[in-house]
């Protein structure tokens, strides 16, 4: 049996990194120990199991040599058939018995640390997401899953059942025999162990290597896929096929020489179980020859070595195997230790109940420290009340929602939601009590009555199609011939951006929460869609603590305060007719937009967006 397990590589000039074995066997064995008493019973049976297989062919050797013509020896051999089918039928007992008692032990440990993994996934921060690649961290999840119950099967059932059958053969030939055979089993056992081992380390980075080309291609591909429109509209389907190709060449080169190196080690290895099964076969035979053995300890000799040798020609593909299941679990733990750099404070406590206040004091920011995005930036939204914060894009608008919802930490300066500082209210809670309509809707592969219902899935549909009506939603949804039941595609591509936008709207009224953010909030929607989904908005915000970041000032006229924001700074602040009154910047904003408005409906076209 043969099998070339697949592997891959790191950045360029990345080193490889070495398998921590047994820092991974550590982090994996709470999970099993967890049911310590099904593992100790399926281990005994696995004894079980080791001891019957070792004596059946001690009874047969029995039977043939009590299976002489001599009268009145028939009897004996009869027990000995019951013996041995009694045998026989108890290592498949014990065999599937442990199965039965592991089954829930390694199916309950893969499901645990998938849960795991992935609740720390969503637990990250944004940065992180924001650099991941999806298609490598989704096949290192996946392959890591598979390798655990792959590591557990391997070792229960393959490498200890072989080890105890080891020790109990060695011991038998120990005892009834001379030291010879127990000395040519044991050195043939020890060159195949070395010889695989030596090899299947050497293997180790070719593995490695065919691994990362895989994931390298698989994320290749995804990231197109997913930009499929993208790659339409700059007809660049050749461009694509090519890097990916690029991948899975190296794929390829990887994997070839990962399949060479296996045919190196299999003939390595069966060339020493050939020397080995030759050696004890001189020795037995010789031992009939010289009256020392019958001819049932040669046919004992014989199915030992056939029972040692069998799993042997595994163990070298279940080395690999298991070596390679190493690898992909500590790749997958790897993503479990990942940093999380946004966590509660041991003190944090829930949002207070009210109405509330949101707070900027002094805030500075930076993704990265050498591009600072904000400086200095001081406002607060009294509870009730509407602020609007406009201005040019790259001004670090958009910002002031990620920040309000912790997906990062500022660098100086407070954040103060009901009078308590972000750092020290729980994210789920401060989470809970903020809706946004983000400016990029993104959907999930659903219907449109599970994207509404996403913003409070306790919701019945009575209130789904509530949010959707106020939303303006209703009419659309009336034309589809599955209405609220139909499926708007990867991401929501099968929806047009005003009608996505118009389902991110309806999420957030459907939420319901004290805090709301309209970042953009309309302007995917035309004109009369967004005249009458505005008035929805303002309707809505009555009563709620409210930040609109927009880009269209006629969307912004009745805020209670107006920010304007240039280069992460607040350059002016106030009502609208205040800031048309200073003739500023806002002013200047203003008029550039109305002429923009005028001329697009001199020329018969809608107001740009």
């Amino acid at each position: 049996m043969r099998r070339a397990t697949l592997a891959a590589k790191p950045p360029a000039g990345q080193p490889l990194p070495d398998t921590h074995v047994w820092l991974t066997l550590s982090t994996l064995f709470p999970y099993l120990w967890r049911y310590r008493l099904r593992v100790v019973l399926a281990l005994g049976c696995l004894v079980g199991a080791k001891v019957a297989t070792v004596a059946v062919p001690m009874v047969f050797k029995e039977m043939i040599d009590d299976l002489a013509p001599a009268a009145g020896m028939l009897a004996l051999p009869a027990l000995l058939l019951l013996l041995y089918g009694a045998l026989r039928f108890s290592t498949a007992l014990f065999t599937e018995l442990r199965e039965l008692l592991f089954a829930r032990v390694t199916q309950r440990a893969v499901r645990q640390v998938s849960l795991e993994v992935f609740n720390h996934l969503h637990a990250l921060s944004l940065r992180f997401h924001l650099e991941r690649q999806t298609g490598g961290v989704s096949r290192d999840i996946e392959r890591g899953s598979r390798s655990i119950a792959s590591l557990i099967s391997y070792t229960l059932y393959s490498i200890l059942p072989t080890l105890i059958e080891i020790g109990l053969v060695l011991g038998v030939l120990f005892v009834k025999y001379d030291a010879g055979f127990v000395l040519i089993t044991a050195l043939s056992l020890a060159a195949y162990i070395v010889f695989t081992v030596k090899l299947s380390n050497w293997r180790i980075d070719i593995r490695r290597q065919v691994n990362e080309s895989d994931s390298a291609a698989n994320t290749r591909a995804i990231d197109s896929l997913l930009n499929y429109e993208t790659v339409k509209y700059f007809n660049n389907e050749a461009w694509e096929a090519a890097r990916y190709d690029e991948q899975m060449r190296r794929w390829e080169d990887a994997a070839t020489r990962s399949q060479k190196t296996l045919a190196y080690l299999n003939l390595g290895q069966q060339a020493i179980i050939a020397l080995g099964v030759t050696a004890m076969m001189w020795r037995a035979a010789s031992g009939v020859v010289d009256g020392r053995m019958s001819i049932g300890d040669l046919v004992l000799v014989n199915a030992f070595l056939i029972q040692l040798y069998m799993p042997l020609n595994f163990l070298g593909i279940v080395y690999r195997e298991i070596r390679q299941a190493l690898t992909d679990i500590e790749r997958m733990f790897r993503l479990l230790k990942e940093h999380r750099e946004i966590a509660d404070a041991p003190d944090a406590r829930d949002v207070p109940a009210g109405p509330l206040d949101v707070e900027f004091a002094a805030v500075d920011f930076a993704y990265e420290t050498e591009r600072p995005i904000l400086y200095g930036v001081s406002f607060r939204i009294p509870p009730g009340q509407t602020v609007a914060v406009v201005g040019q894009s790259g001004g670090g608008k958009s910002t002031l929602a990620r920040l309000l919802f912790r997906f990062y930490d500022i660098g100086s300066g407070s954040i103060r939601i009901g009078g308590h500082d972000l750092r020290q209210i729980r994210q789920a809670s401060l989470r809970a009590a903020i809706g946004i309509v983000p400016q990029d809707t993104v959907l999930f592969n659903d219907s449109i009555f599970y994207n509404i219902q996403y913003g409070r899935p306790a919701a019945g549909r009575e209130e789904v199609i509530a949010a959707a009506e106020r939303a303006q939603l209703s009419d659309f949804i009336a034309t589809l011939p599955q209405g609220f039941e139909t499926r708007v595609g990867e991401r929501g591509l099968k929806l047009s951006g005003g009608e996505k936008q118009r389902v991110a709207i309806a999420r957030a009224l459907l939420k319901d929460p004290p805090i709301l953010i309209f970042d953009e909030a309309t302007s995917a929607l035309d004109s009369a869609t967004e005249r009458a989904i505005q008035t929805q908005l303002e309707g809505v915000a009555s009563g709620h603590t409210t930040l609109i970041i927009a880009h269209r000032l006629s969307t912004v006229m009745n805020a209670d305060q107006i920010l304007v924001m240039q280069e992460g700074r607040i350059i002016e602040r106030g009502a609208h007719g205040e800031l048309l009154a200073a003739d500023g910047a806002y002013a200047r904003m203003w008029r550039l937009q109305q002429e923009e408005a005028a001329a697009s409906a001199d020329a018969g076209q809608p107001p740009p967006t």
